[in-house]
C-alpha cells in the first residue's frame, strides 16, 4: 500500500516588523528599532512608507538597514523593486496594483525574497507561488488601523496553505500578542505587525517581548 506524503514539519512562527506609514524622525525612530531588535526574534522588517517620495524611502533604508542586518533581519521594501534594487534590500513586497512580480524579479535578480499580499484569496496566493513568489501574505485578519482593508480571511486559509504548498504564508492585520498564537497554531509562518509594536505604551522593546512569548507558547 503506497504511503500518504509526509509534509515536512515547518519551523516555529516568527515576527515581521513593518515600520509605521510615517516617521516624522529617522533618529528616534531608529532607537526604537534598535531597542525592537534586540528584546527578541525578529525574522524581517518591511520598510512601508505612505505617501513618501523617492528621497524619503531611500533615506529611511539607507538608516534603517543597517540596523535590521546587524541582528540578521531581512530588509523588505513595500511596492518598489526599483528601489529596492537601487538601495540593496534584500526583498520587496507587492501588492495586486503594484509592479509585476516577474519585473520584481527583473530587476531584483533570482536571490531576492519577494512576496505578494493575497488578501482573502487563496488562488492569487498559488498564481504567485507559480510565479515564484518567496512568501504569501493574507490578511487583514482582525480589524486594523494601519491602512484601509476590505478583506477579512478566515484563519482556516492559513491551515490549508499550511497543508498544501511548502511556501511561507504571512498572517497581517491588526495582530496583537493576544491574538498571534492562535494564528501561529492556525498555519501562519510568519505574522506581521506595525501598531502593535511602535504603539505599545511600554515600549517597542515590550510588544517585541510579548510577541516572543505568544509565539512561543502556540508551539
Amino acid at each position: 500500500m503506497a504511503k500518504e506524503p509526509v509534509v515536512p514539519p515547518r519551523p516555529p512562527c516568527r515576527l515581521y516588523l513593518i515600520t509605521p506609514p510615517r516617521i516624522a524622525d529617522l533618529t528616534v525612530f531608529a532607537a526604537d528599532l534598535e531597542a525592537a531588535l534586540a528584546a527578541g526574534d525578529v525574522a524581517a522588517l518591511q520598510i512601508r512608507l505612505k505617501p513618501a517620495d523617492d528621497a524619503a524611502i531611500l533615506a529611511a533604508v539607507e538608516a534603517l538597514a543597517p540596523i535590521a542586518r546587524a541582528r540578521g533581519v531581512a530588509v523588505i521594501l513595500n511596492d518598489r523593486p526599483d528601489l529596492a534594487a537601487r538601495s540593496g534590500c534584500d526583498g520587496v513586497h507587492l501588492g495586486q496594483s503594484d509592479a509585476s512580480l516577474a519585473e520584481a524579479r527583473r530587476l531584483m535578480g533570482p536571490e531576492a525574497m519577494i512576496g505578494v499580499t493575497c488578501h482573502d484569496s487563496r488562488e492569487l496566493a498559488m498564481d504567485a507561488a507559480e510565479a515564484g513568489a518567496d512568501y504569501v501574505a493574507f490578511g487583514a485578519f482582525f480589524p486594523t488601523t494601519t491602512k484601509e482593508t476590505h478583506h477579512r480571511p478566515d484563519p482556516e486559509i492559513l491551515t490549508i496553505w499550511q497543508e498544501t504548498v511548502e511556501i511561507p504564508c504571512v498572517a497581517i492585520g491588526g495582530i496583537t500578542p493576544a491574538n498571534a498564537g492562535d494564528l501561529a497554531r492556525a498555519g501562519a509562518d510568519f505574522v506581521a505587525v506595525s501598531s502593535a509594536v511602535w504603539n505599545r505604551p511600554e515600549g517597542p522593546a515590550a510588544a517585541v517581548r510579548a510577541f516572543n512569548q505568544a509565539l512561543a507558547a502556540s508551539g
